[in-house]
């Protein structure tokens, strides 16, 4: 149990904290491309050998889609969103609004309503979201850059959906989608999109490297494997409800930047709500919450993909 809490807490820290580091990121001499190129870069390099270990299967058309719209999709849109939005606001609108998305898509494309009890929680979340396009529509220059953040939202959302859908482990969806983004982004970035690398310091090209390569891509997803394998989905869930206000407190120190009574007020209501939609009925019974990604134990192998067709 300690050490499925410590993997949690350390997940936890490392998906906060990417709010930080991004942000840092679009406001160097980085371009967007150049943060998307060092993330599937660094992390397609360190996938490899558990690619090999995996035997993960990329021929399969459902990992190219999970690598499009779920891994490359997320990361452009995200990006271009932290160059033009602030963090705080990225605290509202990526971890605090994926718990109101990923209910709406699994209605949507699944047909499962989300339960009553959950409601309150996803008015919670959209009075949040409220709360950041009324500060928008008072003056702040970053409508642009939440639109961008709001649809890496969706992008994820519809990722964290699409792999219950197809029934793939979380870990080979990482694998795959993070090689495949690889293949498809870094010939055109080498080839024809603008880049900052050369004006950019070392420090921050290392940074960048290894917080979104290293630790967003590779080990932030085992550290959330495992913890669920330890501690149970329900436990890891309510956990990951932190997120919001946790990465809004580190914008906050380590940012400097300013905060609003309507900004202050999304922060709250979205960690209210997130918390309220990922929160099991019961601690006490880990079976009564549904992950969305369905983890129990990591098999020591991929499975054979489905013959049916896509």
């Amino acid at each position: 149990m300690r050490r499925g809490m410590l993997f949690a807490v350390l997940a936890v820290l490392i998906w906060s904290g990417f709010i930080v580091v991004s942000r840092l990121g679009g406001k160097s001499a980085l371009t967007p491309y150049d943060m998307v190129a060092l993330r599937f870069g660094v992390g397609a390099v360190l996938l490899l050998p558990l690619w090999a270990w995996r035997r993960t299967r990329l021929l399969d058309g459902r990992l190219l889609r999970l690598g499009l719209i779920g891994a490359l999709g997320y990361a452009l849109l995200a990006y271009w969103g932290f160059r033009l939005s602030s963090a705080l606001h990225a605290a509202v609108l990526l971890p605090g609004l994926l718990p109101f998305l990923v209910p709406l898509l699994l209605w949507w494309l699944l047909g499962e309503l989300p339960a009553p009890a959950k409601l309150v929680g996803l008015a919670l979340i959209a009075a949040g979201v409220g709360c950041v396009a009324v500060e928008n529509f008072a003056g702040a220059t970053s409508g642009w850059g939440d639109v961008l953040l709001v649809g890496s939202a969706l992008c994820w959302a519809w990722y964290s959906v699409t792999i219950r859908r197809y029934a793939i482990h979380p870990l080979d969806a990482t694998i795959g989608s993070a090689l495949w983004a690889a293949l498809c982004f870094l010939p055109v970035y080498l080839l024809w999109l603008p880049s900052g690398l050369a004006s950019a310091p070392w420090g921050a090209i290392l940074l960048q490297a290894f917080y979104q390569g290293a630790l967003a891509v590779v080990v932030t997803m085992l550290l959330y494997l495992y913890a669920v394998e330890h501690i149970g989905a329900a436990r890891m869930g309510a956990m990951m409800a932190l997120v919001p206000a946790l990465s809004g407190v580190l914008a906050l120190w380590l940012l400097q930047e300013p905060l609003s009574g309507w900004l202050l007020a999304g922060l709250a209501l979205s960690s209210a709500g997130a918390w309220l939609v990922v929160r099991p009925p019961s601690f006490s019974s880990t079976r009564s919450f549904a992950c969305l990604t369905s983890i129990s134990r990591l098999p020591a192998r991929a499975p054979r993909p489905s013959r049916r067709p896509n």
